[in-house]
């Protein structure tokens, strides 16, 4: 681990930067933050916010001023170790129809990478990610790091809708959308979990420090898993 950072980000909120590279080594040094800070700061806690590198801590200014939250911030930075439950993780699977009528960036990539579809699907399947960070959009999983060959950049020009499932990827991440919403990352496939609900006691299926698996399944598991086959229109070329 580089030696940390603390940086101020307003009059409620100290960002601390643990590293400067993303690694999935990072997990269980952010987990373990999340839990010290949970303990040391209680009741004034107001949010927590990981990310690959950094962790945005939210307070109440009315319960604790900005250099009380600093030094307990410094406190806990004198002593941090690795979160040994962290490092395990809770395992979640995602069954996904890796299809070009669902995800029309398969082709793309295909014709990108040299690779056909089978060694594709494989390639992203065949690994382990974990759950950095939770953003964009209420249970949207940043996933990482996908093979160095399935690396592809964000399209040019966004979707205005990308159905709710998608599974996608862009630069060394992938993801799955939670609900319609407008995106740029390229589409090869989709999950029929639904990742979020807001009247489940964990309203995001995935979470922070998860391990996730994607399992390829054919059509007719897919529909009976409650998938939508609709297929999704193809988007605008990536950048190069």
């Amino acid at each position: 681990m580089s030696l940390p950072r603390l940086e101020n980000a307003g009059i409620d909120a100290w960002l601390v930067r643990l590293f400067d590279t993303i690694d999935e080594a990072n997990m269980p040094w952010l987990m373990a933050l999340c839990r010290r800070c949970e303990a040391a700061f209680g009741q004034a806690l107001v949010d927590l916010v990981p990310s690959y590198t950094t962790l945005l801590v939210h307070y109440d200014p009315m319960r604790l001023g900005a250099d009380e939250a600093r030094a307990r911030l410094a406190t806990i930075l004198g002593d941090l170790r690795p979160d040994d439950e962290a490092a395990e993780g809770a395992v979640k699977e995602l069954p996904v129809w890796y299809d070009a009528s669902v995800g029309p960036e398969l082709e793309r990539l295909m014709g990108a990478t040299g690779l056909d579809r089978e060694t594709l699907v494989e390639l992203h399947s065949g690994h382990e990610y974990r759950v950095f960070a939770l953003g964009f959009a209420p249970g949207f999983a940043f996933m990482g790091s996908v093979d160095p060959r399935l690396e592809m950049p964000r399209l040019d020009t966004p979707r205005q809708r990308v159905p709710a499932g998608s599974v996608a990827v862009a630069g060394r991440q992938t993801s799955a959308y939670p609900r319609q919403s407008p995106g740029g990352w390229n589409l090869i496939g989709r999950t029929p979990v639904t990742l979020f609900d807001r009247h489940r006691d964990e309203q995001s299926y995935l979470q922070v420090g998860d391990r996730v698996r994607f399992r390829p399944v054919a059509r007719a598991e897919f529909e009976r898993l409650g998938g939508d086959t609709r297929p999704t229109a193809p988007g605008q070329e990536a950048r190069a």
